[in-house]
Protein backbone atom coordinates (compact mmCIF):
# COMPACT_ATOMS: atom_id res chain seq x y z
CA UNK A 1 0.00 0.00 0.00
CA UNK A 2 1.38 3.20 -1.07
CA UNK A 3 1.82 5.73 1.87
CA UNK A 4 3.84 8.77 2.46
CA UNK A 5 7.06 8.24 4.45
CA UNK A 6 9.21 10.77 6.48
CA UNK A 7 13.00 10.05 6.31
CA UNK A 8 15.34 12.02 8.55
CA UNK A 9 19.20 11.70 7.04
CA UNK A 10 21.98 13.01 9.69
CA UNK A 11 24.96 13.46 6.59
CA UNK A 12 28.56 15.23 6.81
CA UNK A 13 28.29 18.67 5.69
CA UNK A 14 30.21 18.50 3.04
CA UNK A 15 29.95 19.37 -0.94
CA UNK A 16 28.24 16.93 -3.14
CA UNK A 17 26.33 15.56 -0.57
CA UNK A 18 22.97 16.04 -1.77
CA UNK A 19 23.91 15.56 -5.23
CA UNK A 20 24.38 12.13 -4.48
CA UNK A 21 21.56 11.74 -2.48
CA UNK A 22 19.37 13.46 -5.17
CA UNK A 23 20.95 11.52 -7.96
CA UNK A 24 20.32 8.11 -6.01
CA UNK A 25 16.79 8.44 -5.70
CA UNK A 26 17.18 9.53 -10.04
CA UNK A 27 18.90 6.10 -10.76
CA UNK A 28 16.17 4.06 -9.02
CA UNK A 29 13.30 5.85 -10.02
CA UNK A 30 11.91 6.96 -6.85
CA UNK A 31 10.26 10.15 -5.82
CA UNK A 32 11.11 12.61 -3.25
CA UNK A 33 7.85 14.48 -2.16
CA UNK A 34 9.49 17.18 -0.17
CA UNK A 35 13.21 17.73 0.57
CA UNK A 36 14.50 20.18 3.45
CA UNK A 37 18.18 20.36 4.49
CA UNK A 38 19.59 22.38 7.22
CA UNK A 39 22.52 22.35 10.00
CA UNK A 40 21.84 20.17 13.19
CA UNK A 41 22.71 20.89 16.13
CA UNK A 42 26.15 19.39 15.76
CA UNK A 43 28.99 21.45 13.79
CA UNK A 44 29.70 19.47 10.47
CA UNK A 45 26.19 17.68 10.29
CA UNK A 46 23.20 18.46 8.60
CA UNK A 47 19.86 17.19 8.76
CA UNK A 48 17.93 16.16 5.60
CA UNK A 49 14.13 15.45 6.14
CA UNK A 50 13.16 13.80 3.10
CA UNK A 51 9.42 12.66 2.15
CA UNK A 52 8.78 9.91 -0.37
CA UNK A 53 5.63 7.65 -1.26
CA UNK A 54 5.59 4.31 -1.18
CA UNK A 55 4.77 0.54 0.03
CA UNK A 56 6.89 -1.13 2.58
CA UNK A 57 9.35 -2.31 -0.07
CA UNK A 58 10.18 1.16 -1.67
CA UNK A 59 10.78 2.78 1.87
CA UNK A 60 13.39 -0.51 2.71
CA UNK A 61 15.08 0.11 -0.16
CA UNK A 62 15.93 3.59 0.01
CA UNK A 63 16.43 3.16 3.53
CA UNK A 64 19.35 0.99 2.39
CA UNK A 65 20.74 2.67 -0.47
CA UNK A 66 20.79 5.93 1.43
CA UNK A 67 23.06 4.26 3.74
CA UNK A 68 25.06 3.37 1.64
CA UNK A 69 25.90 6.64 0.88
CA UNK A 70 29.55 7.15 3.05
CA UNK A 71 28.82 10.69 4.04
CA UNK A 72 25.09 9.36 5.39
CA UNK A 73 25.91 9.02 9.44
CA UNK A 74 21.88 7.60 9.86
CA UNK A 75 18.84 7.32 9.08
CA UNK A 76 15.82 6.96 10.62
CA UNK A 77 11.81 7.00 9.64
CA UNK A 78 9.77 8.85 11.49
CA UNK A 79 6.03 8.07 12.20
CA UNK A 80 3.64 11.33 11.83
CA UNK A 81 1.45 10.16 15.64
CA UNK A 82 4.82 10.25 17.30
CA UNK A 83 6.40 13.19 15.52
CA UNK A 84 6.16 17.12 15.24
CA UNK A 85 5.71 18.32 11.39
CA UNK A 86 5.93 21.98 10.13
CA UNK A 87 6.19 23.39 6.84
CA UNK A 88 6.23 26.87 5.81
CA UNK A 89 4.54 28.94 3.10
CA UNK A 90 4.95 32.17 1.64
CA UNK A 91 2.36 33.46 -0.19
CA UNK A 92 1.27 36.59 -2.11
CA UNK A 93 -2.28 37.28 -2.74
CA UNK A 94 -3.49 39.37 -4.77
CA UNK A 95 -6.07 42.63 -3.33
CA UNK A 96 -8.66 43.60 -5.48
CA UNK A 97 -10.66 45.69 -2.94
CA UNK A 98 -11.02 46.85 0.05
CA UNK A 99 -13.56 44.42 1.02
CA UNK A 100 -11.22 41.75 -0.10
CA UNK A 101 -8.54 42.81 1.75
CA UNK A 102 -10.72 42.13 5.07
CA UNK A 103 -11.37 38.61 4.16
CA UNK A 104 -8.11 37.72 3.43
CA UNK A 105 -6.73 38.87 6.65
CA UNK A 106 -9.92 37.61 8.70
CA UNK A 107 -8.47 34.55 6.75
CA UNK A 108 -5.17 35.44 7.91
CA UNK A 109 -6.15 35.46 11.46
CA UNK A 110 -8.13 32.60 11.36
CA UNK A 111 -4.90 30.22 10.00
CA UNK A 112 -2.74 32.11 12.61
CA UNK A 113 -0.42 33.50 9.47
CA UNK A 114 1.85 36.38 9.51
CA UNK A 115 1.34 39.26 7.13
CA UNK A 116 4.74 40.03 6.47
CA UNK A 117 4.97 42.48 3.57
CA UNK A 118 1.70 44.87 1.95
CA UNK A 119 1.35 46.82 -0.91
CA UNK A 120 -1.47 48.84 -2.90
CA UNK A 121 -2.60 45.72 -4.53
CA UNK A 122 -0.62 42.49 -2.87
CA UNK A 123 -0.21 41.05 0.92
CA UNK A 124 2.72 38.47 1.55
CA UNK A 125 1.63 36.07 3.93
CA UNK A 126 3.69 33.39 6.32
CA UNK A 127 1.50 30.73 6.82
CA UNK A 128 3.07 27.92 9.25
CA UNK A 129 2.00 24.19 10.40
CA UNK A 130 1.09 20.99 9.36
CA UNK A 131 0.62 20.51 5.16
CA UNK A 132 -2.79 20.11 5.41
CA UNK A 133 -3.03 23.66 7.42
CA UNK A 134 -0.88 25.02 4.56
CA UNK A 135 -3.45 23.46 1.74
CA UNK A 136 -6.34 24.55 3.76
CA UNK A 137 -5.26 28.54 3.70
CA UNK A 138 -4.32 28.27 -0.64
CA UNK A 139 -7.90 26.70 -0.92
CA UNK A 140 -10.02 29.23 1.21
CA UNK A 141 -7.34 31.88 -0.03
CA UNK A 142 -8.42 30.72 -3.89
CA UNK A 143 -5.85 29.79 -6.92
CA UNK A 144 -6.72 32.50 -8.39
CA UNK A 145 -6.44 35.03 -5.96
CA UNK A 146 -2.62 33.75 -5.41
CA UNK A 147 0.22 35.81 -7.70
CA UNK A 148 3.26 33.30 -6.06
CA UNK A 149 3.73 30.59 -3.87
CA UNK A 150 6.70 29.43 -2.20
CA UNK A 151 7.08 26.15 0.33
CA UNK A 152 9.64 25.00 1.95
CA UNK A 153 8.60 21.43 2.28
CA UNK A 154 8.19 19.38 5.25
CA UNK A 155 10.83 19.52 8.55
CA UNK A 156 9.99 16.85 11.59
CA UNK A 157 11.45 15.59 14.39
CA UNK A 158 10.25 12.83 17.17
CA UNK A 159 8.36 14.43 20.31
CA UNK A 160 9.74 14.61 23.73
CA UNK A 161 12.59 12.58 24.20
CA UNK A 162 12.53 10.66 20.59
CA UNK A 163 15.71 11.34 19.04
Amino acid sequence: MEENHILIAMVEDRPGVLQRIAGLFRKRNFNIDSITVGHSEKPGISRITLTVTGDLVILEQVMKQLNKIVEVLKVIELYKDNSVLRELALIKIKIENEANRSEIVSYINIFRGRIIDVSNNLITVEITGDSSKVEAFINIVGSDKIKELARTGITAMGRGSSK
